[in-house]
């Protein structure tokens, strides 16, 4: 075999390899984009969910009014605050939990406790709380994997990515009110 055959293969199997590469990174980043997508849309339904046990809540006659009140205001706000900016999204829900905190305080909490749907609603808001975390988490973390890998050297220099813009986390207060968990 002569230098330049063996050059030419050498060529072709790094050419080669090149290529599984790059594919199979184009196949990752694809699956982390869909990822993202699939995880913000998630997030959405479970921060509807939250305004909706918050609504409800509000207006079981579980809380006092002005407690009812404010924290009505503020699941409505979180509600149709979908079609707005994420920033602004992400402040109304903010608003949201700041007014679960403000709403849950212990003395509010105890009369909840003892109305008769109080229990339920309040684990279900429980609930809805926690998952609000768990997906927020999840979308952040897979956020974090996709920028991790769109900046590096090969993704940026063949272009891998596409035209996907970048994908942004989402960041907002969602702290569990400290009277639940309420087992």
């Amino acid at each position: 075999m002569s230098a330049g055959t063996f050059l030419g293969v050498i060529l072709v199997i790094g050419l080669v390899l090149l290529g599984a590469y790059l594919s199979m990174t184009a196949g990752r980043l694809d699956h982390l984009h869909r990822r993202i997508d699939s995880s913000r849309l998630l997030l959405d339904a479970q921060l509807l969910r939250r305004s909706s046990v918050a609504l409800e809540l509000a207006s079981g006659h579980l809380l006092d009014p002005a407690a009812s009140l404010v924290l009505a205001s503020a699941a409505h706000h979180a509600r149709t605050s979908a079609d707005l900016t994420d920033d602004e999204h992400a402040l109304a829900e903010s608003d949201l939990t700041a007014a679960l905190m403000a709403a849950l305080d212990p003395d509010d909490l105890a009369l909840a406790k003892e109305a008769p749907d109080g229990p339920e609603t309040l684990e279900e808001l429980e609930a809805a709380c926690r998952r609000v975390q768990l997906t927020r988490r999840f979308h952040n973390d897979a956020v974090r994997a996709c920028r991790q890998l769109r900046r590096q050297r090969m993704v940026r220099l063949f272009g891998l990515a596409g035209h996907t813009p970048w994908p942004e986390g989402w960041e907002m207060d969602d702290s569990m009110p400290e009277g639940l968990p309420v087992r």
